[in-house]
């Protein structure tokens, strides 16, 4: 099984859509997950008989999506955008790696329900807790993960974000700041 299809189109007017499905085997349910990108998205499941079936409905899926025109985003398409918390020590303490864990199933539930990217890796190092993000659409993933942040009650006053083009990862710009600052550092 392949795991997950996740695709992408604009429309006529320049309106990132996706579309993504996958079998959850716990529930036997083929899920289909699609709308705009950026706004919470609609879902749609389907009972299944078995892993056999849920593959016949993942490679229809497919195909329906290539003959709509949705495609893979490549890599080099996308962005890094790095969610960064200020810490007091080092190299994080206990708290530090409960608000890792936290933060970072908030975020990869808030973006995938947006079809806004994925949370690839966290780490820690130079006073800082960093949360990289593959993400299609910078502003808003930027906006998701505030709203996200916020709503979680995940320390906002910590909250930097950067963002950098996935082929130049040392390029970030700051899109948020919790003072004014004008540079941003891993």
């Amino acid at each position: 099984m392949s795991g997950i299809i996740r695709v992408y189109k604009r429309d006529d007017e320049g309106v990132l859509l996706f579309r993504e499905a996958w079998f959850d085997e716990d529930y036997s349910q083929f899920v289909m997950n699609h709308g705009v990108v950026g706004h919470q998205s609609k879902t749609d499941e389907t009972d299944v008989a078995d892993a056999a079936a849920a593959e016949g409905l993942m490679d229809a899926f497919a195909v329906q999506c290539a003959e709509d025109g949705y495609a893979e985003l490549a890599d080099e398409d996308q962005f890094w955008v790095v969610a960064q918390y200020a810490l007091k020590t080092k190299d994080g303490t206990d708290r530090d790696r409960y608000l890792e864990e936290k933060a970072k199933d908030a975020l990869i539930s808030h973006l995938a329900w947006r079809g806004l990217g994925t949370v690839e890796r966290s780490e820690f190092g130079d006073a800082k807790l960093n949360i990289f993000c593959l993400c299609p659409d910078v502003n808003k993933a930027v906006n998701a993960i505030k709203v996200c942040i916020r709503g979680e009650d995940l320390d906002f006053t910590k909250l930097s974000i950067a963002a950098a083009p996935f082929a130049d990862p040392e390029a970030f710009k700051l899109k948020h700041s919790p003072k004014p600052a004008s540079g941003f550092t891993l």
